[in-house]
Formats: C-alpha cells, sequence, structure tokens
C-alpha cells in the first residue's frame, strides 16, 4: 500500500516536497509561558505543507494521479474528497515568513529581535524542511498604567472601567492584550448607555523615556476627532412594541394601548399586553444596555409564537452640546402561521421480531387565548408484525393506538400570584396534558393507559433548566388477557405485581447542565439528574383492601415508590472534528409502603441502541439471567437498578460521513432476588464482574444535526455465561444497531 500511494516518482525532477518547518527560540533571559511563545510563532509558518496518513500522502497522490491522461473514475473521485496541490520547496518564501516572526515577537514585547532561517534537503526521497530561528532579547514590561485627559461625562465611566482592568504593572508588553482590554472597556460602556461608541476610539501610548531598563508607562486616551454623539450616554424614551409586525397592514390602522410605561402596536389584539409586557425588561428612562435588549430578545423568542424577533434603536435629535443622547426602542415581532399541522412516518424494526409502519399527526393552534398560549392535539397509530424469531411467536401482530392533548402557556399558571422579576433568564412556561393510548397485543393482552400532567419548565440560565411536574398521573389497565400470558404472570410474581398495581400519581423532577451548548469548548460537560416520586399525597386517603391487603383509591391500587437517576457526559474534543465521549447512568428505584416492586413502566431495562449496542434490546440482566432459551423473557429482563459506562472516539471520515470507535458497559439488577429467575438478578458487592460489555464500530450520516447512525457492535463479556467463561469477544455474532442522533 506505501508503494501504491508513493509520490516521489510524481515529483519534479527540480523540486523537493516541502514536509514542514520549526522554530527554535534563543533568548538571554528566562520567557514566562515559553511553550505558548513557541506555538504561536509555528502557527505563522507558510505555507501548510501536504496532509500525511501513515507515513503517505493520499491526498498528493490523487492529485498526480488524475494528471494522467486517462485517471479513471476512482482516482477522480477520490481527488474532488481528499485531493490537494503539491507543496514544493519553491513555494516557501523564507524571507517573508521572518517578517511575520519578528512582527509576532514585536506585538509581544520582544523588540529588537532577529530571524534566521535553514533548509533541510533530503535528496533521496527528495524532501525538504526548514528550520527557523529567533534570538529575542529581555521584553518589555509594564511600569504603570493610567488614564489620560477624556472629556466628561466619559471620563469617569473610563475611569471606573480602567480600575477594573487585568493589565498590572510588571506584565510583558503583549498588543493582543490591549486589544481584549479596548473590547472589555467598550463592553462596559455600552452597558452604560454608550450606544454609539466603539472599541476603534480608543488608543493605547506606551512611554518609555523614563526608564532605561526595559519599562513602559502605558497611557489610554481618545483617538482624535471623534463624534460627540458616541461619548455620551443615551437613555431609552419610549418602548414602542409591534406584537404582530405586517408590512402589508397600514400604521394608521393600528391601534396603541399604552400599558406599563409602554406602546403596543397593533390592529385589534393579536398579543394581549399583559401577557406580553413580562417578557420586555426594557424600560423607559433607564439608560441603553445591550445585555438587556439581547435578554428582550431571547426572553421573547421562547415564548413559541414567533419566527422573528427585531429590536431597533433609533437616535433621536438633540443638541450636540448635550451630555446625554435619547433613543427610541421599536421591537417588531414576526409570528409563526397560527395553525400548522406535522406529519411524521416511522418504519419501526426491534429485536423481537417485530416491524411495521407507525403514523402521527401534531394539529398545533399557536397563541390560542391572545397570551402566546399553545395547543398541540396528537393522534397516532401503528400496526406491528413479528415475522420471525422464536418457535411458536411467529404470526403475532401489535395495534398501538394513541391520542394525546397539550396545552402549554408561557407563563407560571399557580393559584399565588408569582413575581416575574425573580426569573430574571427566562419566564417559566406551564405545560399540562392528558392522554389515553391503546394498545393490543395478539395471543398475550391488551392494555388500556391514560395519562395527565401539570408541570413548569425554564432555564435558570443558557446552561441549566429545571422541569418539575407536581401534578403526574398514570391509569393502566390490563384486559383480555390470553392463558400463555396468564401462565407467563403466574410463573413471575414480581412481574404480576408490577401490573396488578393501575393507579400512578406523584411528582417528577428533572435538574439539566448542558455544557455542550458551547460547541469550541475543548472540556464539555452534561449532567441531568431526575427525581421520580409517587404515592405519598394520595396514601394519606388510601382504604385498605381486605382481599389484597393493599390500599386503594377511588377504587384503584396504586403504586408507592421512589426512583432517581443521574446521567453525566464528558466530551474531550481535540484536533478536527475529533471527540471522546463518554458516559456514566446510574439509576435506583425503591418500591416501599404500598408496592413490593416498581411498576412495570418505571422499571429500567439494559441493552439496545442508546445503552450496551453489542447486546440487543432488554436482553442483558438481570444480572446473571440468561432468557436466550425463553421467548418471553422478554417481559423478565427489568430491573430496579441500572448502572451503566460508554466511551466512544469519533472522527470525520469524508464530508458528512463520520466514523466512531466504542465500547459500552452495564446491567440491571434488583433489590430483591426473582425466584421466576431462578433467584438470579439481585444485586451485590460483585456487580463489576456482572456487567455486560462489548466494543464496535459505526458509521454516522450528519447532516447539519440530523444524525442516522448505524452501530455494529460485538459482545467480549457476558454476565449470562458461567464464570470463567464470560470474556469472550463473538466477533461472529455481531449486533446491528439503527438509531437517530448520537447515543449521548
Amino acid at each position: 500500500m506505501a508503494q501504491a500511494c508513493s509520490v516521489k516518482k510524481f515529483i519534479p525532477e527540480e523540486e523537493r516536497l516541502y514536509t514542514g518547518g520549526t522554530v527554535e527560540i534563543k533568548a538571554d533571559s528566562t520567557i514566562k509561558n515559553r511553550g505558548q511563545l513557541k506555538t504561536v510563532l509555528e502557527k505563522t509558518l507558510r505555507p501548510t505543507p501536504n496532509k500525511k496518513f501513515l507515513g503517505m500522502y493520499p491526498g498528493l497522490y490523487y492529485y498526480y494521479k488524475v494528471q494522467d491522461s486517462t485517471p479513471g473514475f476512482l482516482n477522480k473521485w477520490l481527488y474532488k474528497q481528499i485531493g490537494e496541490e503539491p507543496v514544493y520547496q519553491s513555494d516557501v518564501e523564507p524571507y517573508q515568513v521572518e517578517e511575520i516572526l519578528l512582527n509576532r515577537l514585536e506585538n509581544r514585547g520582544f523588540f529588537y529581535s532577529s530571524a534566521s532561517s535553514k533548509f533541510n534537503v533530503d535528496e533521496k526521497n527528495k524532501e525538504a524542511s526548514i528550520d527557523y530561528t529567533v534570538t529575542v532579547p529581555k521584553p518589555y514590561t509594564m511600569a504603570s498604567y493610567q488614564l489620560d485627559s477624556v472629556p466628561q461625562p466619559l471620563y469617569t465611566d473610563l475611569q471606573t472601567s480602567v480600575g477594573e482592568t487585568k493589565l498590572q504593572p510588571g506584565m510583558r508588553f503583549d498588543l493582543s492584550n490591549m486589544k481584549l482590554e479596548r473590547e472589555r472597556i467598550d463592553s462596559d460602556l455600552k452597558q452604560k448607555g454608550y450606544y454609539n461608541f466603539n472599541p476603534g476610539f480608543l488608543i493605547f501610548e506606551a512611554d518609555t523615556n523614563q526608564y532605561d531598563n526595559k519599562k513602559f508607562d502605558l497611557y489610554l486616551r481618545l483617538k482624535k476627532e471623534v463624534p460627540t454623539k458616541a461619548i455620551i450616554p443615551y437613555k431609552i424614551s419610549e418602548v414602542n412594541i409591534y406584537p404582530h409586525k405586517d408590512v402589508e397592514v397600514d400604521s394608521s390602522e393600528m391601534d396603541t394601548v399604552r400599558y406599563k410605561d409602554k406602546n403596543y402596536i397593533q390592529k385589534g389584539t393579536f398579543f394581549k399586553p399583559k401577557y406580553l409586557d413580562p417578557f420586555v425588561t426594557l424600560e423607559e428612562g433607564n439608560y441603553y444596555d445591550p445585555k438587556t435588549s439581547k435578554n428582550t430578545a431571547r426572553r421573547l423568542s421562547t415564548i413559541g409564537a414567533y419566527k422573528f424577533v427585531n429590536i431597533q434603536y433609533k437616535v433621536k435629535d438633540s443638541s450636540a452640546t448635550d451630555s446625554l443622547g435619547i433613543l427610541e426602542t421599536n421591537i417588531f415581532l414576526s409570528p409563526l402561521n397560527k395553525r400548522a399541522i406535522r406529519a411524521e412516518l416511522q418504519g419501526v424494526t426491534k429485536s423481537n421480531n417485530f416491524a411495521g409502519p407507525h403514523l402521527a399527526l401534531t394539529f398545533s393552534n399557536r397563541n390560542l387565548f391572545k397570551g402566546g398560549e399553545t395547543l398541540n392535539i396528537t393522534a397516532n397509530g401503528g400496526y406491528e408484525f413479528q415475522a420471525g424469531g422464536s418457535t411458536g411467536n411467529t404470526g403475532r401482530s401489535s395495534i398501538d393506538l394513541g391520542l394525546k392533548t397539550e396545552l402549554i402557556f408561557p407563563r407560571v399558571i399557580f393559584p399565588i400570584k408569582i413575581n416575574n422579576d425573580f426569573f430574571e433568564y427566562s419566564i417559566p412556561k406551564t405545560k399540562t396534558s392528558i392522554g389515553v393510548n391503546y394498545l393490543s397485543r395478539s395471543k398475550l393482552y391488551t392494555l388500556l393507559s391514560g395519562t395527565a400532567l401539570f408541570g413548569y419548565s425554564w432555564n435558570a440560565n443558557r446552561y441549566v433548566t429545571h422541569d418539575i411536574n407536581p401534578i403526574s398521573i398514570n391509569y393502566t389497565k390490563l384486559s383480555n388477557t390470553t392463558k400463555e400470558f396468564d401462565a407467563i404472570l403466574k410463573d413471575n410474581p414480581f412481574l404480576k405485581r408490577s401490573f396488578d398495581q393501575e393507579f400512578i400519581s406523584g411528582l417528577t423532577y428533572s435538574f439539566t447542565y448542558n455544557g455542550m451548548v458551547d460547541t469550541q469548548d475543548t472540556h464539555q460537560f452534561y449532567l441531568n439528574a431526575t427525581l421520580d416520586v409517587a404515592g405519598n399525597s394520595i396514601s394519606l386517603f388510601g382504604k385498605e383492601n381486605d382481599e389484597t391487603a393493599s390500599k386503594t383509591f377511588l377504587g384503584l391500587e396504586y403504586a408507592q415508590y421512589a426512583k432517581a437517576d443521574i446521567d453525566g457526559r464528558y466530551h474531550y474534543n481535540f484536533g478536527k472534528e475529533q471527540t471522546i465521549a463518554t458516559r456514566l447512568f446510574a439509576g435506583y428505584g425503591y418500591a416501599y409502603g404500598n408496592s413490593e416492586v416498581l411498576p412495570y413502566i418505571k422499571q429500567y431495562f439494559s441493552g439496545g441502541p442508546y445503552s450496551v449496542r453489542a447486546f440487543q434490546i432488554r436482553s442483558l440482566g438481570p444480572g446473571t439471567y440468561d432468557g436466550s432459551d425463553n421467548p418471553d423473557s422478554y417481559y423478565d429482563q427489568t430491573g430496579n437498578i441500572r448502572l451503566e459506562a460508554n466511551i466512544e472516539y469519533r472522527f470525520p471520515l469524508v464530508s458528512f460521513l463520520k466514523g466512531a470507535v466504542f465500547a459500552d458497559a452495564g446491567n440491571i439488577w434488583t433489590s430483591k432476588a426473582n425466584e421466576a429467575l431462578g433467584g438470579q438478578g439481585k444485586f451485590t458487592s460483585n456487580f463489576i464482574n456482572e456487567l455486560g460489555m462489548g466494543a464496535g464500530i459505526g458509521l454516522r450520516i450528519d447532516i447539519q444535526g440530523f444524525v442516522l447512525r448505524f452501530d455494529l457492535a460485538a459482545p467480549f463479556h457476558d454476565p449470562a455465561l458461567k464464570e470463567g467463561e464470560r470474556f469472550d469477544f463473538k466477533v461472529d455474532e455481531p449486533v446491528f444497531n439503527f438509531a437517530i442522533g448520537y447515543p449521548f
């Protein structure tokens, strides 16, 4: 392969392939952050040499191949994907690079430096590299930093900002730090109302006349001929809000309503001012502040009724001698379509050999009561057919029908009035929903379920989200069970108890920290913690059932439990689109009071495309249980304890194709031994040896954030096997996973 991709024979006789350069720093004094300085200098080296892969030049090789008279289709295609033109020694201009190196050194205080260069030639391989040597003297350091004469009122505000500077005596002269200082001061002044100011109006002057030991005094002043309008603060004189910006509507047809010192200008009442006002943090009489402006735009965009939020400022005429400017604020809001229908068609395949189509239709009505409310009505239906699998199971089918209504209010609905000023970043949303679902599995059972929810969701800042549902109700009714399914329940009392309790009523809370929003960060963190508590409040009204010795509410046996999950993720980004992604999940559910086990729908399972990918979904655990010989083990393989860990290396391939190499480990357990499973599955101190482990490779189609994922994984530690036989990398028994989105 190396011979096939060799480019030596293609290099012209008079040329040598340029392989890059290095920079050596010689100094007569100690240099702080020497490695960082060397990195900065090496980044200036030009040109960039051709890319190498495993010692070869594939991109350059296909460039040469397409120069042939008959390059062939494959060579042309590969050249378009990875090809690159050659970079020769003759393309290097050492003197220009030396000038750039000296410039970078002067920008960092190393004045009167010198630079030289020398080529290294390898005639045998027809390659050349270059070594640059820079000799740097002792750098200039700052003795003092102060503000020069500036007119009022700007002087006072500038003096305050300079007092908070990070430039301190003893620091090395650094042009980049001075640019950052100008931008910091500009940001401070903007928040104090200086609407027309920009950092280009400031200039630094360094004075070395008083020193002979390479020190300097730094002065900050205004440039000459800065316009008067730039050095005065501005106040907002009026705030005009257009809740329904429509260019086709004449302004004379609009009505103006004055509400809480703001003007709401609209035709009729598209959005009630009392509901829109809390989202606008701009106030008449306040100084201009870009942070307040951005905060208002962000809050308005979270309502869910608008596609565009446009805030414009207009300078009102004032005398040039005035020390205060006046701004008029106009907020233009462009609404989304009031009504919309969304259809989603899915082709579903499952590890238990069920496959079939699913269809979901959602009707949305936005700004329903003229307060930003959103009504969503979703109807879904699906049919699945079991085309293969274990003997006796072929021919089973499943019908799934559902209807859900959701009403979202972009404000807090609570018996006691809550001051919206408490929510500085965003106003919480109140979410209510009610739904019903019908599931019929032929030869097994029919399950009718209903859900109701009331809760709140809000962003505390750009990283933290809270979701709390003080009312979360779930009702399930198992009926039309066949003898076959009755036998399954009879053989497994744990499973039967998980279906007995039809009524779940409780509270759920979720905390999410999402540092993944900073996509350019090298280190990214994500944490989600959830708490689910049920049955405590209604237990106060529960009545004893003489037949079952359990309590009921409104004639229904209710569940009582507490469940907590933690999902932590860390991404290390390096190179070009290369990431090492890790994840750790831990969950525990505790049944107490009226419950012996968690309800079936609240139990954990392991395996599948978002879990341990070397095992089929619901095929791993609990513990060392082996359900491969039981065609109905799909129901048994659940637990109330779950632990999982994942690591994945992600890298780019070609264009929108991405690759991955990964390893997963995890399992589920029960707090008590289940006799129906041969007493297996209980969590013990030996849980490490009961982890299912697997590794594999993946291919992802990533088009602007929409990801289709294909993973192929094989187990190398199967806890269902006997001890001593569990470590076996079964490469010949891989599991294929298809999913949408990254696993973590």
